[in-house]
């Protein structure tokens, strides 16, 4: 059985990752740069080929390749937005398989820059490996069949107050509240949270959204002919939620403001207000088009995750993927971003444990 190095391998998504693994008697190496946390991860995993590496992967990747050997890499250590190809490239030197859970839009969309040598070292390079673009793209490939053409795509995450968030999430959003979008189809011109907007979900009630910026607002249009797309995002406590807008509109006005550099602190701030909301959160997908007869066409596709759970969904795809990797049934070789990798009935397979469920309309 292969090897998986977990890069931030007792984080947020990486713990979840690692017990994922560990379950599937997937031998793992969490890597991170606390021994102490590292150890006491360790300590309530209930048993299974668990080991640690204790090093700064910016610094000390490449020896440590060499050291423990891994055939497989998980990276969770984002945000990925401002970051480079430096740790996917050492990965494909010593012929690594390379997964991350990025969201940054130009890094997943810039992947494909490393093809060529990931070909040559006979290794997969995956980015995306998250909720955005690899759950979006698996709901639009089971329902794409039922259109004639995909006109409009509407989607969004709305979390619960009380789930767990982790620091590198925040400052991915962070990066870009109030800040210009890249144009995307049907938008010229967007700004980072903002076009703020309430949206309806099951159980759940109406969440407000706004503006984020994510991969799939270039690789849709792309891959499925899309011609107008909108991604979202939202805090479950309206007030949060409104006060974040408003600080958009001091960027947006040019105000010297710093946000990414203060993402600790106003994590922490909002960690104040837990006991206001809920650990229930949801995702919607509104595909928009027309059928094989030409008729206006909508379908609804809608995950509720509850009692905190909504923090696995993300993970699902590296799992499966790295699962598939360490007994050789994933044949594809080369770098590319997770659009269509995964079916969505592999992918909630994963999730039947948890209390989640799906909506459709």
């Amino acid at each position: 059985m292969r090897k998986v190095l977990i890069l931030g391998g007792y984080g947020n998504f990486g713990r979840r990752i690692t017990l994922a693994l560990t379950k599937k008697n997937i031998a793992v190496i969490i890597a991170g740069r606390n021994k102490e946390k590292a150890e006491k991860f360790i300590a309530t995993l209930p048993g299974g080929n668990v080991e640690s590496a204790i090093f700064d992967v910016y610094k000390e990747l490449s020896r440590q390749l060499q050291l423990v050997k891994p055939e497989i890499v998980i990276n969770t250590c984002g945000p990925f937005q401002e970051s480079n190809y430096d740790v996917a490239e050492i990965c494909i030197e010593h012929g690594v398989h390379y997964i991350d859970l990025a969201d940054g839009r130009n890094f997943v969309n810039g992947i494909s820059v490393l093809d060529s040598f990931a070909k040559q070292r006979n290794v997969a390079v995956i980015s995306g490996a998250s909720t955005v673009p690899c759950l979006s793209s698996a709901v639009i490939e089971k329902y794409k069949n039922e259109f004639s053409e995909i006109s409009s795509l509407v989607f969004g995450i709305s979390p619960g107050q009380k789930a767990e968030r982790g620091l590198a999430t925040t400052q991915g959003i962070m990066s870009y509240v109030g800040r210009p979008l890249k144009p995307h189809a049907g938008n010229q011109k967007a700004y980072g949270w903002q076009d703020i907007h309430l949206q309806k979900y099951p159980e759940l009630g109406k969440r407000w959204m706004a503006n984020c910026d994510i991969p799939d607002l270039d690789l849709f249009p792309a891959n499925y002919g899309i011609k107008n797309i909108r991604f979202s995002a939202g805090l479950e406590l309206g007030f949060l939620h409104i006060g974040l807008w408003l600080m958009s509109w001091l960027v947006r006005l040019r105000l010297p403001l710093n946000l990414p550099r203060y993402a600790e602190s106003l994590l922490k701030i909002s960690d104040w207000f837990n006991r206001f909301g809920t650990a229930d959160g949801g995702m919607h997908v509104i595909i928009g088009g027309k059928d094989k007869q030409g008729r206006v066409h909508k379908r609804s596709w809608f995950i509720i995750a509850k009692n905190g759970d909504g923090p696995q969904i993300p993970t699902i795809p590296a799992i499966i993927l790295a699962e598939k990797l360490a007994i050789n049934r994933l044949e594809y070789r080369g770098a590319t971003s997770c659009v269509g990798m995964i079916i969505l009935d592999e992918y909630l397979h994963e999730l039947k444990e948890f209390n989640i469920i799906t909506k459709v309309a």
